[in-house]
């Protein structure tokens, strides 16, 4: 038996030409579908859904996100049909940004970078990572990649995760942790319970000085209240994601002070569609297998 899968580039159909039983065919949102689309049984995407979509795709029983965020698919996907995503793909890239944006801060590179713009030579003395506390909301794929590197600069992390477990706090305590805490890192998905989860109570009760670090989407933290906090200097921040996004002209984000602003792309690195196939590859095979695939997305997941 073959089973058709539907991927959007000449780079999934070579890394699915290697699974036994699997004909990988090109369909490209935005562009007539191939013929092999209505006997499709497996969509690999990193566009969001559309009612176009399920017509389309008829026989469609598992969609193969590219991505680790499935906030645009859940509730989407018609019943009956798996959700899966990606991951163990971006881990390491986006625990890699959350380290190169501290040090930066603690290392005051952008001061330096400015001195060298300016042929200003001043030396001085900057803080350091070593030694810091880092509260990682989010116990999962990413989470384990970051404290496993932020150890290695001895800095001394605490998980959180939904539910508490063994080595993991429960959310319920982070008004508890997050004073004790030198940098709090989100790194969690969008969901119903994390939207709005950095409000103003949560960034109130971090300590004067501290970072925050959002890896995760923008709705996560209320973005009023983390202006607030940053024009006031008690805090200071490093965002990849923000809420709204793109960031329009003129909002205040762009201008506050204390902030480290990239634009969304802390997975954004060389090899990231390698890794992103690995992955599907993986979960492909153990559905072939007649198991449900490891990132099976769960209610809000």
């Amino acid at each position: 038996m073959t089973v058709t899968v539907l991927v959007p580039d000449e780079e999934g159909v070579a890394a699915l030409s290697e699974i036994e039983g699997v004909r990988p065919v090109v369909y490209r949102r935005g562009e007539p579908a191939p013929a092999e689309a209505a006997e499709a049984e497996v969509l690999v995407t990193g566009d969001g859904p559309s009612d176009e979509l399920w017509r389309e795709l008829p026989n469609i029983k598992l969609v193969q996100l590219l991505a680790a965020g499935a906030e645009d698919w859940v509730g989407k996907v018609p019943d009956g049909v798996l959700l899966s995503t990606c991951r163990g793909a971006h881990g390491g890239s986006s625990a890699e940004w959350v380290v190169a944006v501290l040090l930066t801060i603690y290392r005051d590179l952008g001061g330096f970078a400015d001195g060298h713009r300016r042929k200003h030579w001043e030396r001085r003395i900057t803080d350091t990572l070593q030694g810091k506390r880092a509260l990682i909301v989010g116990a999962g794929d990413l989470g384990r990649h970051l404290r496993r590197r932020l150890e290695t600069f001895d800095v001394r992390c605490t998980m959180v995760g939904a539910t508490a477990r063994e080595g993991v706090h429960g959310n319920d305590e982070l008004p508890v942790l997050l004073p004790e805490h030198d940098i709090t890192v989100l790194m969690v998905p969008l969901t119903p319970h994390t939207r709005g989860m950095a409000d103003a109570a949560f960034l109130a009760a971090m300590p004067d000085d501290a970072i925050l670090v959002n890896v995760s989407r923008g709705p996560v933290v209320d973005t009023d209240a983390l202006v607030a906090e940053l024009a006031s200097g008690r805090l200071r921040a490093a965002l990849d994601v923000t809420d709204p996004e793109p960031l329009p002209e003129g909002h205040p984000l762009w201008d506050v002070p204390g902030l480290l602003l990239t634009p969304h792309v802390a997975g954004a690195v060389s090899g990231r569609r390698q890794r992103a196939y690995a992955v599907v590859v993986r979960e492909l095979s153990h559905y072939l297998g007649g198991e449900l695939p490891k990132n099976l997305v769960h209610g809000e997941y």
